[in-house]
């Protein structure tokens, strides 16, 4: 099979906005804005640390939920309706946000939010890394995960404009309700309903080459620290910074910071994978997430913006790297493996942001015991990486 990766072909792009726009919706907006916007709905709302964590968790609760849908599903047409229903979901979700300040109404919202981020997430990878696959591109996603950094820079952007504007907490979730209409529509409409002949373009069968027993656990076991590592920054990274002594205000510039970062960096793991190797590129990439946690512990807006750098550079460049791996392993359902690998990322996503609500309530809410806790299951998601370079290598 004759792999090609044309920057300037118009099919190929087109499904590949389609899928940054819908990672930009339900991640970005659906998921996201809530970080941003975390220290307003604190001040304004009356939302509680530890509530704040609890919503959190909820949030990944509704994506552990889509992901355990995701891998129990093989019919990619019944994906691709439920793919289409999440976009819609997301929308939804972001106009609850606005219509009460009961924390449960509010949880309900993060539930339907993470639903939607499952179905972006899994199935719409899924779709297009299959659809990638079957017209013989490259499985490379970089382009396609962008939309994820792209997505908290611009909502972290829009919190500080509207904020300096005098918007409230409930103006901010209209707003970013009716950016969601707006991107829901290439998200639905350059995504190409699924082909299921299970052959290519170029008439090769599709094969799954599911990887070896040990292998799949020694790899979802490091994702599942690899989730511990990321949550918990990812969620509370603008509380942090604006409880540091004289950097009030400033998180939302660092949560736009790590998201603008991001965006380019995922293309780049990319070329790094195709170079070093996915496993060796795993493990590179979280030595520097490590550094990126541990920072801004350092206390000043420089240890900061140099964690928001680190950060923003390999989180979502691990969970590409690691969705596009199992994408290859099962090319006709690339969903099924994704979708068990997110399960246990998104069991760590639940306890992560409850752990740490809870750590910062018994620490009067200092969120340094979270970070301590994040960066140390991290060490062991590195130690786990390298034995399955091991393990790859007697395979």
């Amino acid at each position: 099979m004759t792999l090609t990766n044309n920057p300037h072909d118009a099919a190929r792009l087109r499904v590949l906005m389609a899928g940054l726009s819908s990672l930009i919706l339900v991640l970005g907006i659906a998921r996201f804005a809530y970080t941003p916007l975390l220290p307003l709905m604190q001040q304004q709302a009356g939302l509680g640390v530890a509530e704040a964590g609890w919503l959190a968790a909820v949030n990944y609760a509704g994506y552990l939920s889509g992901a355990v849908l995701a891998a129990s599903i093989s019919d990619l047409v019944l994906k691709d309706r439920l793919y289409r229903a999440g976009m819609v979901l997301a929308v939804l979700s972001t106009v609850v946000m606005a219509l009460s300040t009961d924390w449960r109404v509010w949880a309900l919202s993060r539930f339907l939010a993470g639903l939607s981020s499952a179905a972006g997430m899994l199935m719409g990878t899924g779709l297009i890394l299959n659809w990638l696959i079957r017209h013989q591109y490259r499985s490379e996603l970089g382009l396609h995960f962008s939309g994820i950094g792209l997505g908290m820079a611009g909502c972290a952007a829009a919190v500080l404009a509207m904020t300096g504007a005098q918007f409230d907490w409930q103006q901010q979730w209209w707003a970013f309700s009716a950016i969601a209409a707006v991107l829901m529509v290439p998200a639905l409409r350059w995504l190409p309903p699924p082909d299921t002949s299970g052959l290519t373009t170029g008439g090769q069968t599709m094969t799954d080459r599911p990887p070896g027993v040990l292998f799949l656990r020694v790899f979802m076991a490091a994702y599942f620290c690899a989730g511990i590592g990321f949550v918990v920054s990812v969620t509370f990274i603008v509380a942090i910074v604006d409880r540091l002594p004289g950097l009030q205000g400033r998180g939302a510039w660092v949560f736009m910071v790590m998201g603008l970062t991001a965006a380019p960096a995922v293309i780049l793991w990319d070329r790094i994978a195709r170079r070093l190797g996915d496993i060796d590129a795993l493990i590179l990439c979280s030595v520097l997430h490590i550094g990126g946690i541990v920072l801004p512990i350092g206390g000043t807006l420089a240890a900061a913006m140099a964690g928001a750098v680190l950060f923003g550079a390999t989180f979502i460049g691990l969970v590409s790297l690691v969705l596009s791996m199992a994408g290859r392993y099962y090319p006709t359902r690339p969903a099924k493996m994704m979708g068990r690998m997110t399960l246990t990322y998104g069991c760590a996503q639940i306890l992560g942001p409850a752990a740490t609500g809870w750590l910062a309530a018994r620490s009067g809410g200092s969120y340094v015991a979270g970070l301590s806790m994040a960066a140390a299951v991290m060490v062991v998601g590195l130690l786990l990486l390298c034995a399955l370079r091991v393990i790859a290598r007697r395979a």
